[in-house]
């Protein structure tokens, strides 16, 4: 079972996982999932792109993707500039 981070944040628990997140070191509760990282650092781009480890992670599975200690995850944003 997961919990939002700011469940997490509230219960003041010690259990954590390190990811690498758009290239930097990120500390987050263990059994995140895509969702709740996009909502904890307010990614909102409609048309977000998320990589998991290299793959390409449909938009469906966001709720199901839980993150691992030492997992890779990309948040693109295709649409920039004009």
């Amino acid at each position: 079972m997961w919990i939002s981070m700011e469940q997490y944040e509230e219960s003041g628990m010690k259990n954590t996982v390190t990811i690498t997140l758009n290239g930097f070191q990120e500390e987050v509760a263990q059994g995140s999932t895509v969702s709740s990282l996009i909502k904890y650092f307010q990614e909102l781009d409609k048309d977000l792109i998320v990589e998991h480890n290299g793959r390409f992670v449909y938009p469906g599975e966001y709720p199901r993707t839980v993150v691992d200690d030492g997992d890779r995850l990309e948040f693109i944003n295709p649409n920039f500039g004009g």
